[in-house]
């Protein structure tokens, strides 16, 4: 055993964890490694410890979504953290997207889990009686299940390498945890190509060791651990980082190969497939429950995301995030244009976005000069428009009426495209190269998804023309899901469009309504340094200037 140190133990997050897995819980309980070891209750508690630092894409940002810091949406206050990332005064002082230390502090979790739960299967056998039959089976599935658990620490230490390589490149790899402050990192930098190799081989290392569906175990209570969807999950997206033009400038094909066959992985496992209802995968219990989602956050009962993100005007709302008319008019025509720019789009805009005229919350929107919802209005929608995407409807907020939620980490349509841009850029739009699907197909799986039935790409696109309609299909498929930001980093794209203004519209009085495209903000983006995030100052002095700083901070 290692040596005794005091260390915060989720003990209530433990039973919360066996009852219903809401991995949010971050209630405390100190006790020594000794203590510990005295009941399998701590045993998983402890384990489980290490799930806490899952990221929770509704407050990314000044309590929100993080589409306020790309060309998705804009925050209805400019005092806002998301202000310092649009007008690019962040640095390596303050960085409100950082996610270092916090990274870390879940690795060190991790690690001393794996240390301190070798001897699982002796522990669990404390103060048990396995003479008798329903004690030993007992016995045999709690041995199982902390098996699995190892497993998922692996898997779960890739996907943190995961959170810090997509945004600072190489990191540090820790091993154990030495007793150290884990915010004290005071490790060498591995390279991008040593990072990503290691979550490479811990998701292969577990990869077969893991639960492939939870209720199909019969631990429905377990849901929302990883599964190995979910690991193979880290595997794709962290290749096809490591395939993007910004850690790939020579453009290595090999990488592409690789990227493609661990997202064909996950296709291959046939354990998903895309939802009935494009705006109904987003509420509720289906953001947890429905066949698309591949591993998810859950949250509980909870309304704040409405009561950041209703409008201004109804009950209880505070607006939040505004979305862009640079997205809305991104959204595809259904077949050929009205002369409405509102009508006859992609079905997913209307899933996504409210708009002046729409019923939300068992009213009309009024978003025109003089309306109830009129952007001149105090802390009304800067843009025009409102988030719907999410957003549970009808909760009274003025009693604290709330809904279940999830936060969905991956999905089957995420999938798909990653497996469609790995292998345009691999083999080309029409090749499979003995994979179930082509580049194109793969593509158009997702334009065709229920409920949404978009043309298809056809046959006359080439290799660059395909790629820009990959790039076009994940800004429209993940809009506000926390993609957009790091897509347009890693493809190379932000130092254009982040240096672009964000519009929205203005209407007037009469009808029909006369609007005009107006300039809502401004956005800087240094390409000289910003497509990698500073490594906070305070974390260099606390390595003793072990840790080097990123180009240009």
């Amino acid at each position: 055993m290692k040596q005794s140190i005091k260390y915060i133990i989720g003990f209530v997050l433990a039973l919360a964890s066996l009852v219903s897995c809401e991995l949010d819980t971050k209630d405390d309980f100190f006790h020594t490694d000794e203590t510990l070891h005295t009941t399998y209750g701590y045993l998983f508690g402890f384990t489980h410890r290490a799930y806490t630092y899952v990221p929770n894409g509704f407050n990314a940002i000044d309590n929100n979504l993080f589409a306020a810091v790309s060309d998705e949406a804009q925050y209805v206050t400019t005092t806002s953290n998301s202000q310092l990332f649009n007008e690019g005064s962040w640095s390596k002082y303050k960085n409100p997207g950082d996610k270092f230390a916090y990274m870390y502090q879940g690795i060190h979790d991790v690690n001393y889990a794996l240390e301190n739960t070798g001897d699982y299967k002796d522990v669990l056998l404390i103060g048990r009686d396995t003479t008798t039959t329903q004690g030993k089976d007992n016995y045999e599935l709690d041995v199982e299940d902390m098996a699995w658990l190892r497993a998922e620490m692996k898997a779960l230490k890739a996907f943190y390498y995961l959170e810090l390589f997509q945004r600072y490149g190489g990191v540090p790899l820790i091993d154990e945890t030495n007793d150290q402050d884990p915010e004290a990192i005071n490790l060498p930098r591995a390279s991008v190509t040593e990072v990503v190799g290691e979550i490479v081989s811990l998701i292969d290392e577990v990869s077969g060791s893991l639960v492939t569906d939870w209720n199909a175990t019969g631990f429905k209570t377990r849901a929302g651990r990883m599964t190995q969807g979910a690991a193979l999950s880290v595997k794709a997206r962290a290749l096809l980082y490591y395939a993007s033009p910004l850690f790939n400038p020579d453009n290595n094909s090999e990488r592409w190969q690789k990227a493609a066959k661990a997202a064909h992985d996950v296709i291959e496992t046939n354990l998903y497939s895309l939802d009935n209802s494009y705006e109904g995968l987003f509420k509720g219990s289906n953001t947890s429950t429905s066949p698309e989602v591949i591993w998810a956050l859950r949250l509980g009962q909870t309304n704040l995301l409405e009561k950041s993100n209703y409008p201004i005007a109804t009950p209880g709302g505070q607006t939040g995030i505004a979305p862009c008319h640079n997205l809305v008019d991104a959204y595809e025509f259904k077949g050929a244009p009205t002369g409405d720019m509102w009508s006859n789009k992609d079905p997913r805009f209307y899933a996504t976005i409210l708009k002046n005229g729409d019923t939300w919350n068992g009213r009309t929107l009024q978003v025109y000069e003089g309306g109830t919802d009129d952007p001149a209005n105090n802390n009304a929608s800067p843009t025009g428009y409102y988030l719907k995407k999410f957003l549970n409807e009808n909760l009274d907020l003025t009693v604290n009426s709330s809904d279940v939620r999830s936060w969905i980490l991956f999905r089957y349509a995420e999938t798909l495209l990653t497996y469609a841009e790995a292998m345009n850029e691999a083999y080309g739009p029409d090749n499979n190269s003995g994979y179930r699907y082509t580049a194109r197909e793969a593509l158009n799986i997702v334009r065709a998804r229920p409920g949404v039935e978009m043309p298809a790409v056809d046959n006359g696109e080439d290799q660059n023309t395909l790629r820009e309609a990959i790039k076009h299909e994940r800004r429209i498929e993940l809009a506000f899901e926390g993609h957009r930001y790091m897509d347009l980093k890693r493809w190379k794209d932000a130092e254009v469009v982040l240096n672009q203004s964000v519009s929205g519209v203005k209407q007037g009085e009469g009808t029909p309504l006369s609007y005009e495209v107006v300039q809502v903000a401004e956005r800087y983006f240094d390409a000289s340094k910003m497509y990698l995030y500073p490594i906070l100052e305070s974390n260099i002095v606390r390595s003793d200037y072990v840790l080097e700083q990123n180009p240009n901070w």
